[in-house]
């Protein structure tokens, strides 16, 4: 499961982040927009291709000495990122797509929330349910 996951805006500032353990909150920070500059080369790279059919899914942008970091962005060019522990090599390509799909999904309910403001962070108890779900148990 995830250790990190968090909605990047079109214009690259965070909507919503979150991290376990969250002694390590600024790692992750620091992870989650390094790995900005991986998914805008490869959002470049595929609209330099074939037109407007690319893939939401990136996969995997880099990995480190102990995480995996996964990229999504939709197609308002708002990114996902999440982020795996790397010890953790029963994870599928097919899981981490389900767990963007899922997160895609909540995303898109926050969106039509009529008193959500698009561009605030995202403060639903319903999104940080599903997030929490996705995230790695500890304790």
């Amino acid at each position: 499961m995830a250790v990190c996951i968090a909605v990047i805006a079109k214009e690259n500032y965070p909507l919503y982040i979150r991290s376990v353990p969250t002694q390590n909150e600024l790692k992750f920070h620091y992870t989650v927009h390094t790995s900005l500059d991986v998914v805008e080369e490869k959002i470049s790279a595929v609209g330099k291709s074939i037109g407007d059919q690319r893939e939401l899914y990136l996969g995997l942008l880099y990995p480190t000495e102990d995480y995996k970091v996964y990229g999504y962005v939709t197609n308002t060019k708002v990114k996902f990122v999440i982020v795996v522990d790397s010890s953790n090599t029963s994870l599928r390509d097919n899981e981490i797509r389900s767990m963007f799909r899922k997160l895609h999904n909540s995303f898109t309910d926050v969106m039509c929330n009529p008193f959500h403001n698009p561009g605030d962070s995202i403060q639903s108890k319903t999104f940080d349910g599903i997030i929490s779900g996705m995230m790695v148990q500890t304790g």
